[in-house]
């Protein structure tokens, strides 16, 4: 697992998840502009998180939605602007790719606009065939 600098903490302990402070982040994100934090915390609390905080405070964050068998769906992946390339972002996911109940999972997914690169060095690639997939999106969802 990639280590995190000096005066960061990873967080795996669920119950210690800052819902609102990813709401603060996600409201604002491309992919979930206006996300009521009531919805954050139902998916933070339906999914396997992992955040990191600096002097206390979560500064970021990753959730899985999964079955833990067969399938994982990696999300919210966020580090806020202040703390981006201090490695973060790959200790989460390499502690997602550890997690003793995701091992020998058949499929990973996700979706970025703009962090194929960090995705690339964990060996995601894009879809095979990208006619399989398919998907049923609500933008409007939070408006």
């Amino acid at each position: 697992m990639s280590a995190l600098p000096e005066g960061y903490e990873l967080v795996t302990d669920q119950s210690a998840i800052d819902a609102v402070a990813a709401h603060a982040y996600l409201t604002t994100s491309y992919w979930s502009p206006g996300i009521p934090l009531e919805t954050v915390q139902r998916a933070v609390a339906g999914s396997l998180c992992v955040a990191v905080r600096h002097n206390g405070a979560q500064v970021a964050m990753a959730r899985a939605i999964t079955d833990r068998a067969t399938f994982a769906y990696l999300a919210d992946v966020y580090v806020l602007d202040a703390h981006r390339g201090k490695g973060l972002s790959k200790a989460m996911v390499a502690w997602f790719h550890a997690h003793p109940e995701l091992q020998g999972l058949r499929r990973w997914m996700l979706m970025t606009r703009d962090a194929h690169g960090l995705y690339a060095q964990f060996g995601w690639t894009p879809l095979a065939d990208p006619a399989l997939a398919m998907e049923r999106h609500n933008p409007a969802a939070y408006a």
